[in-house]
């Protein structure tokens, strides 16, 4: 019952996130979404560094970009000409989507998770009895390796027809086993 309510409850705030995410997409470009990054090697006993900008593509350069200027005078154009300066752009609202989509696809695999190990032993045990899921290795014969799984089948309330397709087709690999056991152990025949 937790389950249901808590997927219900997630899947309710689908729609207030997403009107969020709209109305924050309809605003202006964040200035974090765009940026120029110059990258500028060594130049003469200057080390090399990378610098970042939030400009407009028309002043990505490193005129624009590299601040404080580590040269003076002439030096400027020879120290600008080394430098690779690229214009970046990147969309928040999709990356902040992608982060909440992939996240709650995690919950819901971590829910689901919980309810394979803790809830559904308990609805088998309280569906089929507690005696019948706990046996011993004794109990178990090598002759009948489904017989206590054919019981427990044949108990429960609803029978579908896939269970009867299944059913029926392990007590046709029965028949073939058993078949093939008399003919090499009792025949000493092979089939083929």
């Amino acid at each position: 019952m937790s389950l249901r309510f808590s997927v219900k409850s997630g899947i309710s705030l689908l729609p207030v996130i997403y009107l969020l995410l709209a109305a924050q997409a309809t605003e202006a470009k964040n200035s974090e979404d765009i940026r120029c990054k110059c990258i500028c090697p060594p130049y003469k006993d200057i080390e090399g560094q990378i610098y970042n900008q939030n400009v407009s593509l028309k002043d990505c350069n490193c005129l624009h970009v590299v601040e404080p200027m580590p040269v003076e005078g002439k030096d400027v154009e020879a120290y600008c000409l080394r430098c690779e300066c690229k214009y970046e752009e990147r969309s928040s609202g999709t990356i902040k989507v992608t982060i909440i989509i992939y996240l709650s696809v995690l919950g819901l695999l971590l829910l689901y998770m919980v309810y394979l190990t803790l809830l559904e032993p308990m609805l088998k045990r309280r569906l089929f009895g507690h005696s019948q899921l706990i046996q011993s290795d004794d109990d178990v014969g090598d002759q009948q390796p489904f017989a206590n799984a054919h019981d427990v089948l044949s108990r429960s309330r609803s029978r579908t027809n896939m269970l009867n397709k299944v059913e029926h087709a392990q007590q046709r690999w029965r028949r073939q086993v058993q078949e093939q056991r008399k003919s090499v152990f009792d025949r000493h025949v092979v089939l083929s």
